[in-house]
């Protein structure tokens, strides 16, 4: 016999395009491949699982240049420009949020727009982070273009600040965890009205109100 087909309609808000989705998504994988390459670069017993040290270096370092090929592309999206400027911009209510946050004072409402304030400073740092550990990899790539002390500059810069950046993608994908939504608005870019309203109520106010139904 088989089996009814599960046919209802699931409604919720659009949070981001197809353009979006692929940006993160193609960011995640590069700097996945980054943070495993470089990782079987600095320690011994993945080192030696691994082995291959001419293709694990080749591979951190054209993963690394082309980190941000997918946002300059992305920039062709109006909706990822708008999303790029909403990121870079805080307001009186993200003071709040941040406030509220490290008091762990969870029963008080979120005040938050698209983007909280943790979510801004995450990609804040990541964006730093990302240009200077792209420039101080080029030194080391190409040692003959800088005299020593800029190569040795550039190796410790960018090995310590490795080492902070993979703590803080690692918090951020724990955040990720705890949030079964956020995590299904970024693969299919909808999420569910309450949702909205309880984490972005600021957002949930101006986004569409009618999107496309999806099925499940």
């Amino acid at each position: 016999m088989t089996p009814l087909r599960d046919t209802r309609v699931v409604t919720g808000l659009r949070r981001f395009t197809r353009a979006e989705t692929w940006v993160h998504r193609s960011v995640n994988w590069l700097m996945g491949i980054c943070v495993f390459t470089g990782a079987c670069l600095y320690l011994p017993p993945l080192a030696e699982i691994v082995g291959r040290r001419r293709t694990v270096v080749t591979l951190h370092e054209y993963s690394g240049i082309a980190v941000p090929v997918p946002v300059l592309l992305g920039l062709v999206s109006r909706a990822f420009r708008r999303d790029l400027g909403r990121l870079g911009r805080f307001f009186p209510h993200d003071w709040r949020w941040l406030r509220v946050a490290l008091r762990r004072r969870r029963r008080e409402p979120s005040l938050a727009g698209k983007f909280n304030a943790g979510q801004k400073l995450y990609a804040a740092f990541a964006t730093g982070a990302l240009l200077i550990m792209v420039g101080t990899g080029l030194l080391m790539w190409f040692p003959r273009v800088s005299p020593l002390v800029w190569r040795t500059g550039a190796t410790f810069v960018h090995d310590w600040l490795a080492l902070g950046f993979a703590a803080v993608i690692t918090g951020h994908v724990w955040f990720a965890t705890k949030d079964a939504e956020a995590r299904r608005g970024l693969r299919t870019g909808y999420v569910p009205r309450w949702w909205a309203r309880e984490e972005h109520p600021l957002w949930q106010e101006e986004a569409p109100q009618d999107p496309p139904a999806e099925k499940v």
